[in-house]
């Protein structure tokens, strides 16, 4: 813990508001995880198919896609706290909605508002993060000032701490799911609901409510926002990349066909390395190399993991699924950053539009790899894979100046930005 508050400009100290938001996105992100190691049974329990119980994935991250472009349409009218609440409540409703399913069409109708609530939640939270997370814990040096080193200001510790919720969340949902769900498929939607309560009470209690903008958000202003060479390339990018990790996230889990036990512990470790990568690994690497360079050979690893483990056998698999959590985590900090810093968008909007474009294919991977299974044999989905990968890495070789040009020109413009008026709304 020394190492990550001497690396990460002392993020642990942080306002109690800080903290509750994002003690409830570890939650928020559990739910993502949660379903892995019981989709063989809820498959059982429903009578459904791989391909049918993969859209509690899709129904999932194409509402929470289309719903980027509301987020910060609602909060800059309605503020940050209570954009936080809607979106709590919303969960805890439709999660509990969801262990009262009697049909799989039912549960993927109740994913779909799930993912509208967390949509809601995770793109204030961390808005509100970076907002109100302590400055004096927050600066960091650029070290590579033209090739994509980690840039300076006042984010740099917020997004570390996001990203810490994320793998926490991503880690522990699945030993969630693997607990509740070896009792009853039904009790892990239960639990998520329950802790999303607390969470609720959690930000009612300690999170005041912040100054709105200025000016309001429209619903358009994300998608202009992708009119900016680099962030379009960061969300492009982001998008071949997004198609591979929830092929991983999704499909590994027929593949592996273990018990809720087994498959959560395996998912537990894959989150346990997708954290400590995101957060302690990838801030060093990218320091020492740039964060395209790191980006770009993440990718390329990636790839040839996700290989492995479709043509390996169940060991093989079993040690590339925890494996892929590495590169996973050093992505998704320097995707995040990339998002954040490349556009002279505000971060909220910028960040909006590089969501609205990555979750389309979180919902695609889940929906075509069993159907490409179905169509051919189990190892072409992750040959699929795997070349998404590799063309996400292409983007990022190809538009690497779109990437870097203005990132060192815009950081005080963005360091500016990171107070509470503009980020918490």
């Amino acid at each position: 813990m020394d190492a990550l508050d001497a690396g990460a400009g002392s993020i642990l100290r942080q306002p109690k508001a800080v903290w509750a938001t994002a003690g409830a996105s570890v939650v928020a992100f559990m739910g993502i995880g949660l379903v892995d190691p019981i989709l063989p049974s809820i498959a059982q329990g429903l009578r459904a198919t791989p391909s049918q119980v993969s859209l509690l994935f899709t129904s999932y991250f194409l509402i929470t896609a289309v719903a980027m472009l509301l987020t910060g349409f609602v909060s800059s009218r309605i503020g940050g706290r209570r954009t936080l609440l809607l979106g709590l409540a919303l969960v805890v409703f439709f999660a509990g909605l969801s262990g009262t399913s009697d049909t799989v069409g039912q549960l993927v109708g109740f994913r779909a508002g799930w993912g509208l609530g967390n949509a809601l939640f995770v793109s204030t939270a961390l808005a509100v993060i970076v907002g109100a997370a302590n400055p004096t814990g927050a600066a960091r040096s650029a070290s590579d000032k033209g090739g994509g080193g980690r840039r300076a200001g006042g984010s740099a510790a917020a997004i570390l701490l996001y990203e810490s919720a994320l793998g926490l969340g991503m880690a522990c949902g699945p030993l969630l799911g693997a607990v509740l769900g070896n009792i009853s498929w039904r009790y892990p939607f239960f639990g998520t609901a329950t802790l999303m309560a607390i969470g609720f009470l959690c930000i009612t209690a300690f999170l005041k409510e912040q100054p709105k903008p200025a000016r309001k958000t429209s619903l358009l202003d994300p998608v202009k926002a992708l009119g900016h060479g680099g962030l379009a390339s960061a969300a492009v990018s982001a998008f071949f990349y997004n198609y591979t990790f929830f092929t991983v996230l999704a499909f590994t889990p027929f593949v592996l066909n273990m018990t809720p036990y087994k498959s959560g512990a395996v998912f537990f470790a894959w989150g346990v390395l997708l954290a400590v990568f995101s957060v302690i690994v990838a801030p060093r690497m990218q320091e020492r190399f740039g964060s395209l360079k790191v980006l770009g050979g993440s990718l390329v690893l990636l790839a040839a993991d996700v290989l492995v483990l479709g043509y390996g056998d169940h060991t093989t698999a079993v040690v590339c699924t925890i494996l892929s959590g590495a590169f996973i985590g050093v992505n998704n900090t320097v995707y995040t950053e990339l998002a954040l810093g490349v556009s002279d968008a505000p971060r909220p909007v910028a960040s909006a539009g590089y969501n609205f474009v990555r979750w389309f294919a979180a919902a695609a991977a889940p929906y075509f790899a069993p159907k490409i299974e179905e169509w051919t044999d189990i190892h072409v989905p992750f040959v699929v894979a795997a070349v998404t990968a590799v063309l996400g890495a292409l983007v990022v070789v190809v538009r690497r100046k779109a990437l870097t040009k203005e990132a060192a020109e815009l950081e005080p413009r963005h360091a500016t930005e990171d107070g509470v008026t503009v980020f918490a709304n």
